[in-house]
């Protein structure tokens, strides 16, 4: 691959959230353009699995390595267990998210601070660990995954009796995120580190595919293109911000949504 600048070949990468619904298709395609991939998250059961997957798939080394994104200590030691064995870290992906469901009117301090702490605080504990690391390279591309929800508001009325609602937190801490991202990229720019942020539209799970019809087509008919997004449809995308093909590209938010939020 040394003649496409797509390729991700002698680069490092951690992805946070890395064996999720998303991460997973984002972290395969790591893999699959040569990269050094440690699928960072909790749950080190489920990143084992999946990094054997990818492991016999793409007969290639996956890592793993457990990181709680919540605590900063475990961050802190997942960083330096990395550092001590790769020397370098390319690109950081901060796609891990956990945080409450809930309205305005019923939901609870808790879960607004415990969902920020999920994804806005989770964002900053990683990139405060990793940015000396690259500022000291003077080269590195951090990604953050953000949300449609982060641009505009979600419309209460495509989500019907579904339980499916947006919750107020969600889409003020994704809007957190991408704002951030702009923050990093004006002042670590001259470093030579660039940061992005890639904002997913709808990709429902499965199971909410499944068990949850009315809704699906609520979604898709709200959507330009007349459908949800499919996993790997992240991959183009988390590649080229990952790669040298982005190596002129900072401080965008680049919304993969089918078009949601032209409306």
């Amino acid at each position: 691959m040394e003649n496409n600048i797509f390729s991700l070949e002698n680069k490092t990468i951690i992805i946070t959230g890395g064996s999720g619904h998303l991460g997973s298709s984002m972290a395969e395609s790591f893999v699959k353009y040569g990269a050094r991939v440690y699928l960072a998250s909790r749950n080190n059961d489920k990143n084992a699995d999946f990094s054997r997957y990818l492991a016999n798939k793409y007969k290639t080394d996956v890592f793993y390595i457990k990181m709680d994104t919540n605590n900063s200590s475990s961050v802190k030691e997942a960083i330096n267990h990395i550092m001590l064995k790769e020397k370098k870290i390319d690109v950081v992906v901060n796609n891990a998210y956990n945080g409450k469901t809930g309205e305005m009117l019923t939901g609870t301090e808790s879960d607004w601070m415990s969902s920020y702490d999920g994804s806005i605080h989770s964002t900053y504990r990683v990139i405060k660990e990793v940015l000396p690391i690259m500022v000291s390279q003077k080269s590195g591309s951090i990604i953050n995954i953000a949300s449609m929800y982060g641009v505009v508001s979600p419309n209460p009325y495509i989500y019907g009796e579904s339980g499916q609602n947006s919750p107020p937190h969600y889409g003020s801490a994704k809007a957190a995120i991408i704002h951030f991202t702009k923050y990093l990229a004006g002042h670590f720019g001259k470093e030579g580190i660039r940061v992005n942020c890639i904002s997913p539209g709808p990709f429902p799970n499965e199971q909410t595919q499944q068990h949850q019809k009315e809704f699906m087509a609520q979604l898709c008919e709200k959507n330009p293109m007349g459908r949800i997004g499919k996993p790997e449809e992240l991959q183009g995308i988390a590649v080229l911000l990952a790669s040298d093909a982005s190596s002129y590209i900072t401080g965008q938010n680049i919304c993969v949504d089918g078009g949601w939020t032209i409306w």
